[in-house]
């Protein structure tokens, strides 16, 4: 995300919640993955809520300078499954959807929060706009890791339904996705693709917000 033009309260807002929808993200792969029968997440202190394990310093200044980033992946042995092609499925969906399950949980709270403890936004705006950043991010960063492109979320749940012959191949172009992935964010080819996406999601979740709004006035 650009923060460049961002005032100080702001910042603190969204970095919060990128930490947050990062931790929540990759801890949501290594928690499937290991109920799938795969312990290496666990093994390597993956399994965690703690944000440090998860941050990876490119994805990070990715974040910071450009629109979207990433964190950093957590390791799955697809070998552990019973069928790997689908429990790699279940593990890549598990992050995006946590993310989305998040957003949705502030959205339902916010009201609550705004109708029946006023004071939590009457000295100052920077909780409603910790709520609004994080619904709006973890939004993004579903919406980001859903596009079905390596090394994303949204590649392995797309080649988990192609034959293994095709499958396999794929994997290995990997590796020259994160590089493509890259360019696309610095030349803003990236975002704008994104935005015609996120938008009309973001706009969901504040009719929800509205909804719940006029239900309890």
């Amino acid at each position: 995300m650009i923060f460049s033009n961002l005032s100080i309260s702001e910042l603190l807002q969204n970095f919060i919640v990128l930490f947050t929808a990062i931790t929540v993200h990759e801890y949501s792969h290594g928690l499937i993955a290991n109920r799938l029968g795969d312990p290496t997440a666990r093994a390597m202190g993956r399994l965690t809520l703690n944000p440090m394990a998860h941050l990876d310093p490119l994805g990070a200044l990715m974040m910071v300078f450009c629109r979207f980033g990433w964190a950093k992946p957590v390791p799955v042995n697809p070998y552990y499954f019973d069928e790997p092609k689908k429990g790699m499925m279940f593990v890549a969906l598990a992050g995006p959807a946590s993310n989305l399950l998040l957003a949705l949980l502030v959205a339902t709270i916010y009201p609550f929060l705004w109708m029946f403890m006023p004071s939590i936004f009457g000295i100052t705006t920077f909780m409603g706009g910790l709520f609004i950043a994080c619904i709006g991010v973890n939004v993004s960063f579903a919406v980001f890791n859903l596009i079905p492109f390596p090394p994303l979320d949204g590649s392995k749940i797309l080649f988990s339904l192609l034959p293994n012959e095709v499958y396999n191949k794929l994997l290995t172009y990997e590796r020259y996705g994160t590089v493509i992935l890259i360019v696309l964010s610095f030349t803003g080819v990236l975002g704008s693709i994104l935005d015609l996406i996120i938008n009309p999601v973001f706009g969901l979740y504040i009719k929800w917000i509205n909804f719940l709004l006029n239900l309890i006035a």
